[in-house]
């Protein structure tokens, strides 16, 4: 199961543009906390805590317990803004989460042997990761880290789907209970192949050759 991170925050009053720009000169991240049936609230983290945690790819899809002095709220990220430029969070949206009601989220994908596998130790090949998250639902108290997706039997031209994930009972792929046709290719062994080059040099030559005189009386 997901790991569980404290995120320390304070409340805002003040919002709008003008706001949040004041509060990133502070270093502070504005954040709204909204869902689980109550009204949206406005809230501000630490910039510098905040830039360490999104470090660790779990940060992402784990419960976040949003403290704010001695009142905790579990919660989700469901998107953060990041200057395109600098390394600075520009805001986070937090989703309430009730412990009896099931949540989406996007679950990186780990691949294990690879290295091992016979398409590529034994043949040569190469593994394609064609995705690398996935989307799910389950209640809270099941949501995984990470799915691990394990490779050490790939053969060459062999292609994972996400039919072959193996997941807990209680965690629905999103993209498969769309039913047929969504069943998505996750990874692949295939041998590379150098990019074939046409050898023009003899028609090059050949067009460039003077014509042989005609016959003369």
């Amino acid at each position: 199961m997901s790991n569980q991170i404290d995120l320390v925050a304070d409340y805002r009053e003040d919002t709008g543009k003008g706001s949040s720009r004041r509060l990133r000169h502070e270093g502070k991240v504005p954040a709204i906390v909204y869902g689980g049936g109550r009204p949206p609230r406005n809230i501000m983290l630490n910039e510098a805590s905040l830039l360490r945690q999104v470090q660790n790819e779990s940060f992402f899809s784990s419960i976040l317990t949003v403290k704010v002095g001695d009142r905790a709220q579990a919660c989700i990220l469901k998107d953060i803004q990041v200057h395109p430029a600098k390394r600075r969070i520009l805001h986070l949206d937090l989703q309430r989460i009730v412990a009896n009601e099931k949540i989406r989220m996007e679950i990186p994908l780990h691949f294990i042997g690879e290295d091992t596998c016979p398409g590529v130790k034994l043949n040569g090949g190469t593994i394609s990761h064609l995705i690398t998250e996935v989307e799910i639902s389950c209640l809270p108290a099941n949501l995984p880290e990470f799915i691990e997706v394990d490779l050490s039997a790939m053969q060459l031209d062999d292609i994972v789907h996400l039919s072959d994930l193996k997941v807990p009972a209680e965690v629905e792929i999103i993209e498969l209970a769309q039913g047929e046709g969504h069943d998505q290719p996750v990874a692949r062994c295939q041998m590379l192949r150098a990019a074939a080059v046409e050898d023009d040099v003899e028609a090059k030559v050949e067009a460039a050759a003077p014509a042989e005189d005609a016959d003369k009386d």
